[in-house]
């Protein structure tokens, strides 16, 4: 018996699609220099982790729900003691998404966890590190649909970074755009 592997939609609509229009418009001649997505990082910082850990293995469940990986724990890197912080305590969690899960995961964020915002004009596209690749947060976990809101014992917010193989922001830009990223208007921006 085989398994035939579905190509998760997102995807079939870049290799459709959005990669020969990304080639046309900024004159790439090559196939393989055409710009794609790399990985999707997703992570949370629980400062709340310090003095409760049921918080943090409720954030590591919730993240794990979320992008269907399993959650990794991060641990401080110092000492702080302003912030009563010792070197190797977990203070937060972390999914790297590569793959089928990454189009799965991003095309249920444009798709669905997005448009669910409240009051939500769009991300800021200064979210771009001068790369091409483009991190922005959300503040609260809720907005998933795979969150069980009656289980939530602590607002968390995350951060998402999408790695992408441009060299560009302008080109990053354009291609998450025809991905469907909901950005603002230029002249909607300040």
């Amino acid at each position: 018996m085989t398994a035939t592997a579905t190509i998760p939609r997102l995807r079939q609509k870049y290799l459709d699609e959005v990669r020969a229009q990304i080639m046309e418009a900024h004159s790439i001649s090559n196939i393989h220099a055409a710009p794609g997505l790399e990985k999707v990082v997703v992570s949370m910082g629980v400062g709340e982790a310090r003095e409760n850990k049921a918080v943090l293995d409720a954030a590591a469940a919730d993240m794990t729900r979320i992008t269907g990986q399993m959650a990794q724990l991060t641990k401080a890197k110092h000492s702080v003691s302003n912030f009563k912080l010792r070197e190797g305590m977990p203070i937060g969690c972390r999914v790297t998404l590569r793959g089928p899960r990454m189009w799965e995961f991003l095309d249920r964020l444009i798709s669905v966890t997005i448009p669910r915002i409240k009051d939500f004009r769009g991300l800021k596209r200064q979210g771009f590190d001068g790369r091409g690749n483009f991190s922005f947060g959300l503040s609260d976990q809720s907005v998933f649909a795979e969150i069980d809101l009656d289980r939530i014992k602590h607002q968390q917010g995350m951060n998402i970074t999408v790695v992408m193989s441009s060299k560009t922001d302008a080109i990053a830009l354009d291609l998450l755009e025809r991905l469907g990223m909901p950005f603002r208007k230029p002249d909607a921006e300040a």
